[in-house]
């Protein structure tokens, strides 16, 4: 078994769609209004609306209730990624940072109030 992708549940997929275009850097695959993918050579963030899972009823993902889940990307270097998101970020839950197991990390939240989180392990 291989991990592939998680979803994000959100009530504007645009708008979602273009935070993670900024963040990542990447144009998101779009086979359909309602479902974008960003792929990477280890796995896909999805971003869906709630029509993907209505068939799911009332077990459904709520948009914008998540409270348990970071979003974690590994980039090169967590201070250039920063600099060149601090002034369109709105929530900056932490600056950059080196925790205490040595990776160097940068917490924000997306548009729908989901915890993402740019790190890069120690030595890079």
């Amino acid at each position: 078994m291989n991990f592939a992708s998680i979803r994000i549940i959100t009530e504007d997929v645009d708008r979602l769609v273009r935070f993670y275009e900024l963040v990542t850097g990447t144009t998101a695959t779009r086979p359909a209004p309602v479902f974008a993918e960003f792929r990477t050579a280890s796995s896909v963030l999805a971003i869906g609306s709630p029509a993907t899972v209505a068939m799911l009823g009332q077990q459904a993902p709520q948009p914008a209730a998540n409270r348990s889940v970071i979003i974690e990307f590994l980039v090169d270097n967590v201070d250039q990624e920063f600099a060149r998101l601090r002034d369109r970020l709105e929530d900056i839950v932490l600056e950059p940072t080196t925790m205490p197991w040595g990776n160097r990390s940068v917490l924000f939240h997306d548009p729908d109030g989901n915890l993402v989180n740019l790190f890069a392990p120690p030595g890079s």
